[in-house]
């Protein structure tokens, strides 16, 4: 019954490949971007959620809830 109805619908073998050509293309970009962007950055994005845990403790240092 659900072969039936997806054969039904016109064009339908197009939608495979529209797909996986947007999932190349997002994958290609992403390749792109690693490899292209400055490792300074990088280092500061790594440190991004260690200084957020440090300065919520330094602003109020009589904080429990740690």
């Amino acid at each position: 019954m659900y072969k039936n109805v997806l054969q039904s619908i016109e064009n339908i073998e197009i939608w495979p490949v529209i797909s996986f050509v947007i999932f190349f293309i997002f994958f290609l970009c992403l390749l792109l971007w690693v490899f292209t962007t400055d490792r300074k950055l990088i280092d500061k994005l790594k440190q991004l959620p260690i200084e957020d845990r440090n300065d919520s403790t330094s602003a109020n240092p009589n904080n429990s809830s740690l």
